[in-house]
């Protein structure tokens, strides 16, 4: 839950690097909370809940995975190459499961910081 909110709270951070483990930490996060809405909103009969959701993290999302990116070794720009169907989405989940290099031109790595 910790890198949850750490990421929340570097919502609009679109420098430095982001760890593995903090990447899909969100991730998992991200997911848990949108099933728990997801299954609210199938009770209450909107999918107002889930959506709002989504919209809110946005910004978040977008911002750890141009820093997840970043200690690739990559540009945040990267993300849109998941615009092409299938083989984008698999390209930038490679892209997001790499390793971390050691110092590169967006900073130490986080491991070892």
């Amino acid at each position: 839950m910790e890198y949850f909110i750490g990421a929340l709270k570097k919502y609009a951070d679109f420098t430095g690097r982001a760890r593995r483990k903090e990447y899909w930490m969100f991730v998992l996060f991200y997911i848990i909370f949108y099933v728990v809405l997801s299954i609210i909103d199938g009770i209450i009969g909107m999918v107002l809940l889930s959506a709002i959701y989504s919209l809110a993290l946005l910004v978040p999302s977008i911002s750890i995975a141009a820093r997840r990116l970043h200690d690739t070794g990559r540009s945040g720009w990267w993300q849109l190459i998941a615009i092409i169907p299938l083989i984008g989405a698999i390209v930038l989940i490679v892209f997001l499961v790499q390793d971390s290099h050691d110092k590169n031109e967006y900073g130490e790595n986080p491991k070892l910081a």
